[in-house]
């Protein structure tokens, strides 16, 4: 049961956030939230139309929650280590306990209609992931930053893909190698590899999490 103090609103949202991630939004009924959340139908209703109204409000405090962890990163540090720090981030999180992968993915794998509301918000995130990305690879001096951002992102996607199914711990120093090559300028637009860097900036290595914010 969600903390009863807090505003209705608050308890539903909190409560949505725990049952949609670890079972799925199609497996939670209205009245499984209300009873978790500890209001009445009526109050359900007065401040969400409908469950998928509910859900949209769910996906905006992940959204807001990775926002709050990567555009600090991004302000604080130079391109390349920013880049570096926010996939050692993805990586921490994945080894969490209780980590189920994407939110966002998630959420688009029970929603196949690409116009819904659900499914807008999820193409909203990816794009911020997407842009952030590119803004920090022009930054560094990629000569690619479109390209690279989109092989970025599906980095991104897959880290979020094996911390749930895979060895998260294994996985991880082949993630940072990946992003670290890209990044740097390893890989052509076309996937070719490369050993001179494309880049015009150097690349720096990252530290560890504890100083992301120094």
């Amino acid at each position: 049961m969600i903390e009863g103090d807090l505003p209705p609103r608050e308890r539903l949202v909190r409560a949505a956030s725990r049952l949609f991630y670890y079972e799925g939004v199609r497996a939670i009924g209205v009245e499984r939230l209300i009873a978790e959340a500890g209001v009445t139908k009526a109050t359900f209703y007065r401040h969400f139309a409908s469950k998928d109204d509910l859900v949209v409000a769910y996906l905006l405090t992940k959204d807001a929650y990775y926002k709050e962890v990567a555009e600090p990163l991004a302000a604080a540090h130079p391109p390349a280590e920013a880049i570096d720090l926010i996939f050692e981030a993805i990586a921490e999180h994945a080894r969490e306990r209780g980590f189920r992968g994407s939110p966002f993915l998630n959420a688009a794998a029970e929603y196949p209609d690409a116009d819904h509301p659900v499914r807008a918000l999820v193409t909203s995130h990816r794009d911020w992931i997407r842009t952030l990305f590119q803004d920090l690879l022009t930054r560094l001096g990629h000569n690619a930053p479109e390209s690279a951002a989109g092989a970025l992102l599906m980095l991104y996607d897959g880290a979020m893909a094996a911390g749930y199914l895979d060895d998260s711990t294994a996985a991880e120093k082949t993630l940072l190698d990946a992003v670290r090559l890209i990044r740097s300028g390893g890989l052509t637009p076309s996937g070719r590899h490369q050993t001179a860097t494309l880049c015009r900036a150097p690349a720096e290595p990252g530290r560890g999490l504890v100083s992301r914010n120094s």
